[in-house]
């Protein structure tokens, strides 16, 4: 695939085939991955990816917990609730995704089930936890680092022909994914990116985000017109 492909086709999924992932595959991915820039090249990312077993114990502990109420310990920092433009923006996404799955506002089961997909890692065959070290924690350029990283992350692995999607529902339980992936103590768990081969039945896989325009993003300074 071309540069321009790979971007404008790229779309977040989630649903997947069962079919496992080579781990060959997936160390090309990560290559690929890490020649994103850093901050002074500090590279403070690291991968932890999981699958068969270990991977069902996390969806398993992950479900349980959130059923019963236990309140989600993230490790990364979250600010206030959306507001204004932003929380327009996640509703306008929910809304194509639940239209997308026929799912009505009013139907609490359906919608309680999409939830948990998201905990469940949306049953893709393999979880990438994306970490850094605790001894760059507090510093902002840690996380933009750690984007920079997944943003090449999800490109790669869709000009490979797999799908990924970016999401923290499996990671609100930090224990578990520590337990589970054997998360060393000096990590911090910022991410985590489902990865495995489309479904493309799925009619949620369809959905492609809406962005805003490069007028609404940019200011340009200097150039003439």
């Amino acid at each position: 695939m071309q540069f321009d492909e790979v971007v404008l086709g790229r779309r977040s999924i989630r649903g997947y085939k069962p079919e496992p992932v080579p781990k060959a595959l997936i160390e090309e991915i990560l290559k690929l991955a890490m020649r994103a820039p850093s901050s002074m090249n500090t590279q403070p990312y690291n991968f932890y990816v999981i699958t068969g077993e270990p991977l069902e114990k996390i969806r398993a502990g992950n479900t349980e917990r959130m059923l019963a109420g236990v309140p989600q310990s993230r490790e990364f920092r979250t600010g206030p609730a959306f507001a204004g433009e932003h929380r327009e923006r996640q509703i306008g996404v929910a809304k194509q995704l639940f239209s997308a799955m026929g799912i009505e506002r009013d139907d609490k089961e359906a919608r309680q089930d999409w939830v948990m997909r998201g905990f469940r890692q949306f049953d893709a065959p393999v979880c990438v936890i994306i970490t850094y070290d605790r001894a760059v924690d507090g510093s902002d350029d840690t996380p933009f680092d750690c984007g920079a990283v997944a943003t090449a992350l999800v490109n790669a692995a869709w000009s490979r022909g797999l799908g990924t999607v970016i999401n923290s529902q499996g990671i609100m339980q930090s224990p578990v994914v520590r337990e589970h992936a054997g998360i060393a103590e000096d990590k911090v768990i910022m991410k985590s990116i489902a990865l495995g081969w489309p479904d493309e039945s799925f009619p949620a896989n369809a959905v492609v985000s809406t962005r805003k325009s490069v007028d609404e993003a940019a200011v340009f300074v200097g150039f003439d017109g």
